[in-house]
């Protein structure tokens, strides 16, 4: 399937460079009824039933960029991906030119080997610290990882908040699951007041989120690794929702990338899970727990918008961008969302 099927144009003018105050006056795009519905984030329990599950990413967004010397030379440093305890996968800024066996210092004494540098683009370093104490390091000097479409003439002090979801529990991720920076406590107690139920997933995003698809064919792309928890109780709120006929709404693209990657190991059950997935989702694939979607709007030729587009179908998402362009609706992380239903259940 060519790379081309999955690109649009987008104006500038409609990437969202801050969050909506207060998040859950966003707009809402509503997919799920034969016509689409413009409304507020706000308006959600009013697509929602009693008994529906909302299932949550609660990972924290570490600010993961760094800034540091190799020999004279100033480097950025993104860290993406924890491997075992000091090893991490990075991206560079400039990378060229950096070696095997370079090291890297930081404020701090914190310093960094170069082990491994990779075809994708990133490196492995080595820190000469623990854990613990490496994450302490990375919360006092580090700026949170925004994505470059999001404009910065200066460090914002205000993103530290605005990129981190009310759910924010477990840190990790060098990106912010999106789709849940439009809750508010408010919308929050409104849902549960309701009846619907909230289950907490893990998925620690890595800056592969934001890597483009280099390829022509979309089925020679190799998707990145993230690692994932789903507990014994969140199993169990999904489970009992699903035999009593009540809906599974993932909030994100992460949260259905586990539920589906757990889906797809245990014959279609969700049971408690720790590990990494690099479950690539494009059209075709047969989803098996997830009913509606909440998320954002996806760049261009991205492996999200093929995700979005094997959920709810290529044409009808396409048609759905088309008329939140005209309608002038935010993109991107810091933009509106949509919700969808999924295209079997049509």
């Amino acid at each position: 399937m060519d790379i081309s099927l999955f690109d649009y144009d987008l104006n500038t003018d409609l990437i969202a460079q801050k969050p909506c105050v207060p998040r859950d006056n966003s707009r809402l795009l509503n997919c799920t009824k034969e016509v689409v519905e413009d409304l507020r984030f706000k308006d959600l329990p009013t697509i929602l039933n009693p008994g529906d599950v909302l299932v949550i990413n609660n990972t924290k967004v570490i600010p993961s960029r760094l800034f540091g010397k190799r020999d004279l030379v100033n480097v950025e440093v993104t860290l993406h991906l924890k491997l075992k305890n000091k090893i991490w996968r990075a991206f560079l800024k400039p990378g060229r030119k950096c070696k095997i066996n370079d090291t890297i210092t930081f404020q701090n004494n914190l310093k960094a080997k170069v082990l491994e540098k990779y075809i994708e683009g990133d490196v492995l370093l080595d820190f000469n610290k623990k854990d613990e104490d490496i994450f302490k390091d990375v919360n006092y000097q580090g700026q949170m990882p925004l994505p470059p479409y999001i404009k910065r003439y200066k460090k914002s002090e205000s993103d530290n908040i605005d990129y981190q979801t009310i759910f924010a529990e477990e840190d990790g991720a060098v990106a912010a699951p999106t789709a849940g920076l439009h809750f508010t406590e408010e919308l929050i107690n409104t849902l549960k007041l309701k009846g619907v139920l909230f289950a907490p997933i893990t998925l620690h995003v890595g800056a592969g989120t934001f890597l483009p698809v280099k390829v022509n064919n979309i089925y020679d792309h190799k998707m990145h690794e993230e690692y994932g928890y789903l507990s014994t109780n969140t199993s169990d709120i999904i489970n009992n929702a699903v035999h009593n006929n009540k809906r599974i709404i993932s909030v994100g693209t992460t949260s259905l990338r586990i539920l589906e990657t757990i889906a797809k190991l245990r014959n279609g059950q969700i049971e408690p899970w720790s590990g990494v997935t690099d479950l690539f989702i494009t059209p075709g694939f047969q989803f098996k727990i997830v009913d509606l979607l909440i998320t954002n709007f996806h760049l261009p030729k991205s492996t999200l918008l093929m995700l979005v587009s094997a959920f709810y179908g290529k044409e009808k998402t396409f048609e759905c961008y088309q008329y939140a362009i005209r309608k002038k609706y935010r993109f991107f992380s810091y933009g509106d969302g949509c919700i969808f239903s999924r295209e079997n259940n049509n």
